[in-house]
């Protein structure tokens, strides 16, 4: 990889109503030693690349960073060569123009960096939404993955009246300017962003709670999440699910608040060859709460598709008899 501009240096430290600062929100992110920041799409992306091996690409969901990787990436980055970006608008990447936060534009873009990068990756997983621009990639031929690993993907419509009344309202929240910045004023306040993260059914350390209070304390980084949900549609992707090449393996947190777990049932319902893979007691943010057991299960999901040797079992050798 050829960076623009790797972490040490030191960049613009945006307006304080902006978007995130490397330098300034940065300092202590973690695996900040695998950062860097790379032009692709027309926009400047920070992504963060560490280990040697066939490629894993790693995609969050809406309103989250690298930092939701911290811990899973470590544990692949001794079998592969681990790349997780911030998405377009989200953490230290550039926001591109607002329509570009859509599912397919930001496939498409993230193709894009994947080339810029030439990086071709053998194995990927997506957190909620970020499961959902996977599968868009795989279906337009941008990546050819051996298996997409959802962890609690959020692939399906909301039906119904909430989902008739969720899209207008995320547009009109996504027209106003001040709507980041009121969300901002009250993810600073005390246990706001505790609640928030409660109410996905998830528990996390006192770290990757303040990771995110740092992400949501900023409007540029907010309005993009919001612009994302207001350009997110979902139906054409769910029409091509049955369509898709690399095995699809849905991880659901039984506790999952957020994106209920029958989702899963049902897009296993439509996809041949998926799998799923049940972790009781775990919500939204299931790969937080268990990175060594997601990790666990993506080196043995490549042991089983040939992209990792397969351990062998050592037969004890006879020991011979004292003479």
């Amino acid at each position: 990889m050829t960076p623009d501009q790797n972490a040490a240096s030191t960049i613009t430290a945006p307006a304080p109503h902006g978007p995130p600062c490397w330098d300034r929100d940065g300092h202590d992110w973690p695996n900040r030693f695998a950062s860097r920041f790379v032009t692709a799409a027309g926009i400047r992306w920070h992504v963060q690349q560490m280990g040697e091996g066939p490629v894993v690409l790693l995609v969050h969901g809406t309103g989250a960073a690298t930092h939701s990787w911290r811990d899973v990436a470590p544990v692949l980055a001794t079998h592969f060569t681990v790349v997780a970006p911030d998405l377009p608008g989200h953490g230290f990447t550039e926001a591109p123009p607002p329509e570009r936060l859509s599912l397919d534009a930001m496939a498409e873009d993230l193709g894009t960096l994947l080339k810029t990068l030439d990086l071709d990756p053998v194995l990927v997983a997506g957190h909620s939404a970020g499961a959902a621009v996977l599968a868009r990639m795989c279906l337009d031929g941008r990546i050819a993955p051996s298996d997409l690993v959802g962890l609690n993907g959020a692939m399906l419509p909301i039906d119904g009246f909430a989902g008739r009344l969720m899209m207008p309202l995320a547009r009109a929240m996504a027209a106003s300017a001040m709507v980041p910045r009121l969300f901002c004023r009250f993810a600073g306040g005390d246990g706001f962003v505790e609640r928030m993260i409660d109410g996905t059914g998830s528990r996390l350390d006192p770290a990757g709670v303040e990771f995110y209070r740092r992400l949501t304390c900023r409007p540029g980084h907010v309005a993009s999440a919001i612009r994302m949900m207001a350009n997110w549609k979902l139906r054409p992707l769910a029409a091509d699910l049955p369509k898709l090449s690399p095995r699809l393996v849905l991880v659901t947190g039984g506790n999952d608040k957020t994106i209920a777990p029958r989702d899963a049932e049902r897009v296993h319902a439509m996809v041949p060859r998926s799998m799923l893979v049940p972790m009781p007691g775990l919500g939204h943010l299931a790969h937080e709460e268990r990175p060594q057991e997601i990790g666990a299960l993506m080196v043995d999901l490549a042991r089983a598709a040939g992209l990792l040797p397969l351990l062998r079992a050592v037969t004890p050798q006879p020991v011979a008899a004292a003479g």
